[in-house]
């Protein structure tokens, strides 16, 4: 169910995203970038309307999260070739798309070969000094270090950098006391992204192509309820889940 309705799913919205480009004028590269955007829901929205619901530990929600993750991890992809799409080039997106390929699979290589040996280690020797700071400081300066060393050495996308050095850092056998310690940092810049996400709307732009907004909104909304519904009559799973998820999945991220 996951991997059919996922996979499926990303290549219909996709589609319907590359015809709004095309009927807008706009390149290929944009229509795509636009097209997996649209595909994207957030999982955290999910999951938090799951849990209130009390839908979250249900076979209903287990298919609901087990896509929206699969759709993560189809994310870290897009992440990667973000940047290629973003460049005006002259080359074919084909070769800048491959090249962006080949650096991150060395960066994700250094670091799961490389990372997972020094970092570990060097977390564990901090915590020997006893010193909260100084610990603090460490999980800082690796993780922020990592996203920034990634993009600036390796071309991937600081987000992409920040993933994988959590994933390394997930390694250590102090995996959790870092978790206990970047909770207030999370808190923090949860806030600061929802604020420069509101930064970024322009009200006078958005009322002078309402048209494009609406068409957009009606591909979110009801282009992806609709398509998980019809999935759905395909699905062995009761009707329950499709709706669960067709609900769940009416946002983006």
């Amino acid at each position: 169910t996951v991997l059919s309705g996922a996979l499926i799913q990303l290549v219909g919205i996709t589609g319907l995203g590359l015809l709004l480009a095309y009927l807008w004028g706009w390149s290929l590269a944009a229509g795509l970038l636009l097209g997996v955007a649209l595909t994207i829901a957030s999982t955290v929205v999910l999951i938090r309307n799951l849990m209130d619901q009390g839908l979250l530990n249900t076979s209903h929600g287990q298919v609901a999260v087990g896509w929206s993750i699969l759709e993560d991890l189809i994310a870290v992809l897009i992440l990667v070739l973000l940047p290629a799409l973003a460049t005006n080039t002259q080359e074919p997106l084909w070769q800048t798309a491959g090249v962006a390929l080949l650096k991150t699979a060395a960066f994700a290589i250094l670091m799961l070969v490389v990372g997972t040996r020094i970092i570990p280690w060097f977390l564990l020797r901090m915590a020997h000094l006893r010193s909260q700071e100084l610990f603090i400081v460490a999980i800082v300066v690796i993780t922020v270090g990592t996203a920034i060393g990634a993009s600036s050495v390796f071309g991937v996308s600081l987000a992409l950098g920040a993933f994988l050095a959590g994933v390394v850092v997930s390694e250590s056998a102090l995996s959790h006391q870092v978790g206990a310690e970047l909770v207030p940092f999370r808190e923090t810049f949860a806030v600061l992204f929802f604020v420069s996400v509101g930064m970024l709307v322009n009200p006078l732009y958005a009322l002078s192509h309402a048209g494009e907004l609406f068409l957009l909104v009606l591909v979110i909304v009801v282009g992806k309820f609709v398509l998980t519904v019809l999935q759905g009559m395909f699905f062995p799973r009761p009707a329950q889940t499709a709706l669960i998820l067709a609900a769940g999945r009416s946002q983006i991220g």
